[in-house]
């Protein structure tokens, strides 16, 4: 959609479903490529699905979504990422694209004997994505020696085509987020303040910026706060699972969007954190008629944000509501 990358999110597993879970997963690819969408995150935790076999079958249900495949260095060696990558090239000549996850849930780490303090393991993300880089961009065997990693005279076969290299995102919330995506050139992500307190992106050096959002829109606002407030309502459980995860978690942006909860009015507005207070949602909302969330993005857009990634969709009937949305803000970028 003009120059601008959107990913929706793969839904998260649902285990009873073991039967029905490849069409769903199908139905959701299809919608977000007929909704406009770039690509879709394909999330990676303990209670997940491999990212790379669910990736293969989106790329089998449609003709162009590339997958926004989670990596994380504890799960999988860098070679293996660039041979996943090569191989996938390889076999359906489709790009794709890696969200560079530093960490991730602190039990899971914990389970995997992953003590490695926050800063350091965008350092050792660092080293990690430098070594995937340097495969798919190398016809000749690489070396490589960090802290963290070390390889020699490893090469990639089959190797990348140079069109097919894949797109970088990473977090972008922290201090050593915001590095390590400018050392790897990669597209740091944020969870954004409303668009009037978000400044803009930096002109020249910081490198391209996206941000991480949930969108509910309609052709009128009532009827979108009616979808938001049945799909996300008060829960006073999830109320209890927020305040308990903000306590333990290191997250930078996790304590952002918590303490911009706590300072929020109660009053309506288009930028909404219901869901994210509920721990339903892991972002900020948009919520409003089309033409009013389609005036926020554009915002956004207007402050040099160009990659978006959208909130798991409710129904593949939800991204057809959200291509509505980005298709107006990128009129209202063209008309400015």
């Amino acid at each position: 959609m003009h120059d601008l990358e959107i990913f929706s999110t793969c839904p998260p597993l649902d285990p009873t479903q073991p039967g029905s879970w490849t069409g769903r997963l199908r139905e959701f690819a299809r919608a977000s490529e007929e909704a406009g969408c770039t690509g879709a995150l394909v999330v990676t935790d303990n209670a997940q699905l491999d990212p790379w076999l669910v990736s293969q079958v989106l790329i089998e249900a449609t003709t162009r979504l590339a997958p926004l495949v989670a990596v994380q260095p504890v799960y999988m060696h860098p070679y293996s990422v660039a041979k996943m990558l090569a191989s996938l090239a390889f076999l359906h000549g489709r790009r794709l694209y890696l969200n560079l996850v530093a960490g991730g849930f602190k039990n899971d780490l914990a389970a995997l004997n992953d003590v490695t303090p926050h800063d350091e393991r965008y350092a050792r993300l660092t080293e990690y994505s430098t070594i995937v880089q340097r495969l798919l961009g190398s016809a000749q065997p690489v070396s490589f020696e960090g802290r963290y990693y070390k390889v020699a005279n490893l090469k990639l076969t089959p190797p990348l085509p140079a069109e097919l290299r894949p797109g970088l995102l990473m977090s972008g919330s922290s201090a050593a987020g915001l590095q390590a995506a400018r050392e790897l050139q990669a597209t740091a992500v944020e969870y954004p303040k409303p668009p009037a307190e978000c400044a803009s992106v930096p002109a020249g050096g910081a490198g391209p910026r996206g941000i991480r959002i949930g969108i509910i829109g309609r052709a009128t606002e009532d009827e979108a706060w009616a979808v938001a407030h049945a799909r996300y309502p008060e829960d006073r459980k999830g109320q209890l699972a927020h305040q308990l995860a903000t306590k333990v978690s290191d997250s930078v942006w996790h304590r952002q969007l918590s303490e911009l909860a706590e300072q929020s009015a109660q009053a309506r507005g288009v930028y909404w954190l219901g869901p994210f207070q509920n721990y339903k949602a892991v972002c900020p909302f948009l919520v409003g008629s089309y033409a009013q969330v389609a005036s926020e993005l554009a915002r956004y857009i207007a402050g040099g944000y160009r990659t978006f990634i959208l909130d798991v969709p409710a129904t593949g009937e939800e991204m057809r509501h959200v291509g509505q949305v980005f298709a107006r803000a990128a009129g209202e970028r063209l008309a400015a």
